[in-house]
């Protein structure tokens, strides 16, 4: 079991319920539909990467590779790229440049997914 996986997909489990309700709720009045469904996409593409650290977390307690670290670390990095720049993008419009990031925790959620695909089947 990786601690430090498990604690990091509780916590950002969390802010994924925080930061949906404050979408749902506050933010659905301030903002345009399109920045919303933007919004949401940040949040639901956090809690999908929220379940794969999670099972990263509990799959490398049973097997031991390193890939496993890569994987949850690269997941983390995804969420904090893909999902921080979309909110970004819809908290604070004059930060428009930051949607240049987004792309890039894409690739690490792909990168995080393949690695762990790795991982588990060479064991």
């Amino acid at each position: 079991m990786n601690k430090t996986f498990l604690i990091s997909g509780v916590l950002l489990g969390a802010l994924g319920v925080a930061l949906g309700a404050f979408g749902a709720h506050s933010l659905k009045s301030m903002i345009s539909e399109e920045n919303l469904r933007v919004f949401h996409t940040g949040v639901e593409y956090l809690f999908y990467h929220v379940f794969a650290l999670l099972a990263t977390g509990i799959i490398a307690g049973k097997i031991s590779s390193s890939l496993f670290k890569w994987a949850g670390n690269l997941f983390i990095a995804g969420i904090v790229l893909f999902s921080g720049s979309l909110f970004c993008l819809t908290l604070i419009p004059e930060l428009h440049f930051v949607g240049i990031i987004t792309p890039f925790g894409g690739l690490c959620f792909i990168a995080g997914w393949i690695l762990l695909a790795v991982a588990i089947f060479k064991s």
